[in-house]
């Protein structure tokens, strides 16, 4: 008998807790999908590009209009010349205008000299707007411009070799 009531209390336990668990596995699987939609619609489009040893990562959000290179401003980027480089897949169109009008763009370089830097940056940005873009027009209006900017130029400096001052060049002899 003692056994008896204690399975009926069980029973009536369970009966209590197996409702409340379905519906904490109901909320839990409700707030995996809102996240996964969320996570969906605000993903980053990220692109890598080479230039001599420099390396660049680009990272494409929606947000304002914001361009920073390793956290810095694209305004501060000196020289001239240099901003105006990594700035031209943006200013090519009035479309890559809007693209960057309507995000945020961060690229981290790192590796080689300030100017493969930002040939390197240069083409990490083409790369993260003709992504961002989905279509095909602006691929084929970069590499009409300039291939160099959807295409990574791989040519490096020949390492020196010993018996020269360079890769190729060799010592003079000299007979006196």
């Amino acid at each position: 008998m003692a056994d008896e009531k204690g399975f009926e209390n069980l029973n009536k336990e369970l009966a209590n807790v197996i409702p409340q668990a379905e519906t904490r596995a109901k909320a839990i699987a409700k707030k995996v999908v809102k996240r996964k939609v969320v996570s969906k619609k605000n993903k980053p489009v990220v692109e890598s590009a080479r230039r001599k040893m420099a390396i660049a990562r680009a990272r494409l959000v929606p947000g304002m209009q914001r361009i920073t290179i390793n956290n810095f401003d694209i305004s501060t980027v000196k020289p001239k010349e240099f901003r105006e480089m990594i700035m031209e897949p943006v200013n090519l169109s009035s479309i890559t205008k809007e693209i960057a009008s309507t995000s945020d763009i961060s690229i981290y370089v790192y590796g080689g000299g300030s100017s493969g830097q930002a040939q390197a940056a240069r083409s990490a940005l083409a790369k993260v707007i003709a992504k961002a873009s989905g279509s095909d027009v602006i691929k084929k209006m970069y590499m009409d411009y300039d291939r160099m900017m959807l295409v990574d130029d791989v040519r490096q400096v020949e390492p020196k070799k010993f018996k020269g001052p360079k890769a190729r060049a060799r010592f003079q002899k000299s007979y006196r």
